[in-house]
């Protein structure tokens, strides 16, 4: 038709063609442009389903968020695979009021999901766990409602992180979870409103994972199954009706019971065993992770302190020596009611975590041994400090007293002994009931648990250059024990669960000064007793009975195993031989079919006498470093000179120090 108006002579009718051809153009181009401003991929279109449920947004957020766009890779808070599939949804803080939409489940893709602090409300709808390719789920901070379906929840087995607290949600507590296998980091639930028990499944989780359950409406005994038992009081705080270890809550039914003491203290060396422990909450009868626990510590303190300033200024006046000597008397009594109130000191001077900081903080258990209990401390958000990781041990009593000046004494020396390959102590608190020592949290677990392996240990087998690095510096850590000071320190546990590793394999000797804090006024009874068992055999829980030494004897030199003896440095060589021999083979140094049915130390002499091939000595990782031979052999001879028999034949642990960094590092 309209060619016809373009081939007329009139010139309005050419005109009139003109402008009905231009419409036609636009609307055909209309048609054409529709149906791609409509190809926004279906992720978009369920995110925009989530704006749409948003009712308030004060920042203008997602004003980038158009459906316009082919995809939602370029919207603010979106992450994409190249795919153009949404990855990630990260919008914490926004000020949001609104309720999450179902459509969410439909991200097939989405790995890391994060809407914490908010306000969003209403339950969190069930389609949201089809979203079967989550790894981290954090709903924290917001005001969710309703119950969690145990059998939704369990879809999600990709799932690492779970982070749910400070809502309204209630019901029991999902058991499912422990069937996620990926589980490994933070499982948050705290400040809720979930009631009943704690499954007894819970202790299925792996120690690697931070359970905290605070400040729901639980009830019941916490069972005393599996990881549980590794968990501190803070992750069970803030439920009344919950008893039974690690709250101070005895439980009616197990009143006089001590469930603390699962296991023999060094038949599970623990991987991530650290040493000089560091605050807790988690005393038996007193300090909690407790705002009014932390205010009456923090009241105690003030009071002491100016009780001892006026008690001296009150000496200055008296004069003469009988009044002298009545003011030593009283300042000392003074110092010992101070000691049993409860007093926390600062060591390093770069030290910025105070008591308060370390009582809130969440606390896992990491280890257990003869010398108390050790928890991983994360502090954060009190004053200034945030992130802060510290480990924290708390002595066993030990049957018998410290006074508080002599405590003061012991923990002041642990405390100047600094080096790069010493844990370092950084703070102490003693009360008479409590005594917590403080120190650096070494995060890649120990020598132990780098050759035998263990629930949290991920490293691969180490190298021959890793293995010269840990034991050369070891020896220059416990050299300089030995060496620092004239009263001839020395450690008396060496082995390799006390030698802990960071993220570069650097090693730090932990453990030192604790042998002498843990012992007190009984100190000779409990060495003779425990020598006394070296030879019995332990029973493992859990796992039967097992014809064992102690983890400790086959480290003890031969003189230090006969009653009434005195631990000498040269102990110490002998101990640290033992560990070099156990880092050469891979093999643990107990009695057992696997030595031969002796120690390790025999093991290994008799086959260098009966020139066994090298190959069926070492560790079989080493076996394909073949330029290592020579060095691994030097080593060997050093670590067989330190286990001589004789103590007098034995080197000193410098000359030890100096031999194998003369090995060298293999090129």
């Amino acid at each position: 038709m309209f060619l016809q108006f373009l081939v007329a002579d009139n010139r309005e009718e050419k005109k009139m063609g003109f402008i009905f051809l231009v419409v036609v153009l636009v609307l055909f181009q209309g048609f054409l442009i529709s149906p791609i401003s409509c190809l926004l991929n279906s992720d978009g279109l369920s995110l925009l389903a989530l704006k749409a449920s948003i009712s308030t947004d004060p920042y203008h957020t997602l004003k980038s968020w158009l459906e316009s766009d082919e995809t939602p890779c370029k919207w603010y808070g979106i992450t994409c695979n190249i795919q153009n599939r949404v990855t990630q949804v990260y919008l914490p803080n926004k000020g949001f009021n609104g309720y999450i939409p179902s459509e969410l489940g439909a991200l097939t893709s989405l790995q890391n999901l994060s809407l914490s602090t908010n306000n969003f409300t209403n339950i969190i709808p069930p389609r949201l766990f089809s979203a079967t390719s989550l790894v981290s789920l954090d709903l924290s901070h917001n005001s969710f409602s309703g119950t969690i379906n145990p059998n939704d929840i369990k879809n999600l087995t990709l799932l690492s992180h779970l982070d749910l607290s400070s809502n309204l949600l209630n019901g029991s507590l999902p058991n499912t979870l422990t069937l996620l296998p990926q589980i490994s980091g933070t499982l948050n639930l705290s400040y809720n409103r979930f009631s009943g028990e704690v499954p007894p499944s819970y202790g299925e989780f792996p120690v690697t994972v931070s359970l905290d359950l605070r400040h729901n409406n639980l009830s019941g005994k916490i069972p005393q199954v599996g990881s549980l038992l590794n968990q501190g009081p803070t992750a069970f705080s803030g439920n009344p009706n919950l008893c039974g270890f690690p709250l101070s809550i005895q439980c009616p039914e197990a009143a006089g019971e001590d469930p603390r003491v699962p296991l023999s203290p060094d038949q599970n060396p623990n991987p991530n065993y650290s040493s000089t422990g560091s605050n807790i909450s988690g005393k038996p009868r007193g300090i909690s992770a407790t705002v009014p626990i932390i205010s009456a510590i923090s009241v105690l303190l003030g009071v002491f302190s100016i009780s001892v300033w006026l008690l001296r200024k009150k000496c200055v006046k008296v004069e003469g020596k009988m009044g002298k000597e009545k003011c030593d008397k009283e300042e000392e009594e003074e110092e010992d009611e101070e000691g049993q109130k409860g007093k926390f000191v600062v060591i390093d001077e770069g030290f910025s975590l105070e008591l308060e900081d370390l009582l809130r903080a969440s606390a896992y258990v990491v280890g257990k041994s003869r010398s108390g209990i050790v928890y991983k401390v994360v502090a954060g958000r009190f004053s200034g400090v945030t992130g802060v990781v510290v480990a924290v041990r708390r002595l066993s009593e030990g049957g018998g007293f410290w006074r508080f000046k002599e405590f003061i004494s012991e923990v002041e020396m642990i405390g100047k002994i600094k080096h790069p390959n010493i844990v370092r102590l950084r703070a102490y608190y003693f009360a008479s009931d409590e005594k917590l020592l403080v120190s650096d949290f070494i995060s890649n677990g120990s020598l132990y648990s780098a050759l035998h392996g263990g629930p949290s240990s991920s490293l691969p087998p180490l190298s021959w250059s890793a293995r010269l690095k840990i034991i050369q510096g070891s020896a220059r850590g416990l050299a300089y024990i030995h060496e620092c000071s004239p009263r001839k320190y020395v450690h008396g546990n060496i082995k390799s669960s006390k030698i802990l590793l960071d993220e570069d394999l650097h090693p730090y000797i932990s453990g030192f000064g604790l042998t002498r804090l843990i012992s007190s006024t009984n100190k000779t009874a409990d060495l003779n007793a425990e020598k006394k068992n070296l030879a019995q055999k332990v029973v493992i829980s859990g796992f039967g009975s097992k014809s064992l030494s102690s983890p400790t004897s086959v480290y003890l030199a031969p003189e230090a195993q006969v009653s009434s003896s005195k631990m000498s440095q040269k102990c110490d060589v002998y101990s640290f031989g033992v560990a070099v021999l156990e880092t050469l083979t891979g093999r643990l140094p107990d009695v057992g079919p696997e030595n031969d049915e002796k120690g390790l130390e025999s093991f290994v002499r008799r086959a260098f006498q009966e020139e066994r091939p090298l190959s069926e000595i070492i560790d079989p990782a080493l076996i394909h470093e073949v330029y290592a031979k020579k060095q691994v052999l030097a080593a060997f001879h050093i670590a067989l000179s330190c286990t001589e028999l004789d103590p007098e034949i034995r080197p000193r642990m410098r000359s030890v120090s100096e031999s194998l960094d003369r090995i060298g590092s293999p090129h």
